[in-house]
């Protein structure tokens, strides 16, 4: 046992499985990076570090409890969530209809991004999906030694494991949607096309955040 931490080996492996599930926050970062660059990319990486991080103390503190234990709270902030994902997939569907439509589309896609700070939107994305709180705390407590009398200590550890694996494979998304936004750049019309598709992933993330329940 390490730091009141059981079968951390099982955890670490887990946890790297985890993070390479897709889902809207490396999404967001990967099309942020592809549009914007790389120093935007981790701007927007950081809300979702802070984001998770934020989840994760919520989750140890019992806020995953008081979810499960109010529907009506539970849904409240899942509606809110969802939304929030259908609303960034219809600005992104119509941010690349405008692109196809204009002669100078990248100068326009360009003006209409810098309006929008990726590092909030993409916090807001994390802490609007309270499927994810429940997750961590489901996650973390199989591996917390219930007798271990610093219990902080062991969520610190698994917390800053899971965000170790997180800075890794976001950062991957970042120089790779910078790549792929250099081989497109003079393809507009494709760059539309791709940028329409992560707006469409985007509203069936929300969806499925909407249908889902605390079951």
């Amino acid at each position: 046992m390490f730091f009141g931490i059981t079968n951390i080996w099982t955890y670490v492996v887990g946890a790297f499985l985890i993070i390479l599930l897709p889902g809207p926050n490396s999404l967001y970062v990967l099309s942020t990076g592809a549009q914007r660059g790389v120093r935007t990319g981790y701007r927007a990486a950081a809300g979702v570090f802070v984001g998770d991080t934020v989840l994760m103390v919520l989750s140890a503190a019992g806020v995953a409890s008081l979810l499960q234990s109010t529907p009506m709270l539970f849904n409240i902030v899942k509606y809110a969530g969802a939304g929030y994902l259908a609303w960034i997939g219809i600005g992104m569907i119509r941010s690349a209809f405008r692109r196809r439509g204009d002669e100078d589309g990248e100068t326009t896609a360009e003006t209409v991004a810098d309006l929008v700070d990726p590092f909030r939107k993409a916090l807001t994305i994390s802490l609007l999906n309270p499927k994810a709180i429940l997750f961590f705390i489901s996650f973390f407590v199989q591996f917390v030694d219930p007798h271990y009398g610093a219990p902080a200590v062991s969520f610190l550890i698994l917390g800053a494991i899971c965000q170790f694996f997180s800075a890794l494979y976001l950062s991957t998304l970042i120089f790779g949607g910078v790549y792929l936004a250099s081989q497109f750049r003079r393809r507009r019309r494709l760059s539309a096309g791709l940028t329409s598709g992560v707006g469409a992933v985007f509203l069936a993330f929300g969806a499925k955040l909407a249908t889902t329940s605390l079951g």
